[in-house]
Order: structure tokens, then sequence, then C-alpha cells
């Protein structure tokens, strides 16, 4: 595997662990980068930098942004969200692999990208719930700024700065994952 392939992979899983923050955050970014002009994709994966697909991807992220700030909505958000982010983290890992046979770019995609978008959301899903336990809800908006900005931030820098990007992610993810594990032992004692 060449550099160039390599980095690709770590844009793709960047984006991908992105896509477990919120959905439609790394393909707006994505969109908005191919729009410009300064993002590459695999063939049949520029409809993704066309106007259409920008207008498409604002305004559901618009939509998932909003939703997730109106109290038990985010959980609903969640259920859908799950299975969404394993498929967006499977398409925008796949889009970003190039020099690589179709077998083994959907093969990459669905295991590690789908994998861990996965895990984002999983983790993501588990904190909402233990906010909601903890605050009755009232610090969920806080919770929801919070993966909006890791969205943003983890689908910025997986397209300036793939491999330090996805470093920061699984680092954030372990984190938050102890996080999670420690108050849920605390709340069971």
């Amino acid at each position: 595997m060449n550099m160039e392939t390599l980095l690709a992979v770590c844009a793709g899983l960047g984006l991908s662990a992105a896509c477990g923050f919120r959905v439609f955050v790394p393909m707006l970014v994505m969109s908005i980068a191919l729009h410009a002009g300064h993002l590459h994709v695999a063939p049949g994966f520029a409809w993704m930098g066309t106007t259409p697909a920008l207008i498409a991807f604002s305004t559901a992220t618009a939509l998932e942004v909003g939703g997730y700030y109106i109290p038990w909505v985010d959980h609903l958000l969640d259920t859908i969200a799950t299975p969404a982010a394993i498929v967006a983290g499977t398409i925008v890992t796949a889009s970003m692999i190039t020099d690589v046979s179709p077998f083994l770019r959907w093969t990459l995609a669905a295991v590690a990208g789908g994998g861990i978008a996965g895990a984002v959301q999983g983790t993501t899903v588990l904190a909402r719930a233990l906010s909601t336990a903890t605050t009755g809800g009232l610090g969920n908006p806080i919770f929801a700024t919070l993966e909006l900005g890791g969205a943003g931030i983890a689908s910025i820098g997986a397209i300036v700065a793939p491999v330090i990007a996805l470093l920061l992610v699984v680092g954030v993810i372990g984190f938050l994952a102890v996080r999670v594990i420690r108050s849920r032992t605390t709340v069971a004692l």
C-alpha cells in the first residue's frame, strides 16, 4: 500500500468516525471540499460535490443538528442515526480510497469505516443515556454541542491532516468509553 492510499484510508476512517458523532456533517464537509476542488474521491463518488448534493447535505445537516437540541427527540434520532452512521461511514471511507480494487475498497469501507462509525455512535448513545439519567435531559444540549464540535473538527481534520485526525478521534473514543464505563459503574453502586 503506497503513502497516498494510506492517507486516503486515514482520511476515510476519520470521516467515518465523524459520522458517528453526526451523520451528515462529514458528508457536508466532503461536499464543500469537493465542490471547491480541494478533495478528490474514487470514481463514482463525484456526485457528492455537485450543487444538488451540497444543498441536500446542508439541509440534512441542519435538520439533524436541530433535532439533537430537542429533548427526547435526540433519543429518537439516535435510534435512526445508529444504522445511518454505519452506512454513512462505509460510504465516506469507500469514496476516499481510490487506488485499490473495488473488493478491497468496499471490504475496508464496510469493516473499518462502518465499524468506527458504529463504535463512535455507540459511545455517544451510551453517553447521552447517562446524561439523561443524571440530568433528566437538561445536560443533553451541552452534549449535542460537543458532538457537533467533534463531528466538525474530525471532518475538517480528516481532510486536512488525516493521520493526526484519526489518532485524535481514536483517543477521544477511548477517553469517552472509559468515562462512560466508570460512570455506569458509579451509578450502579
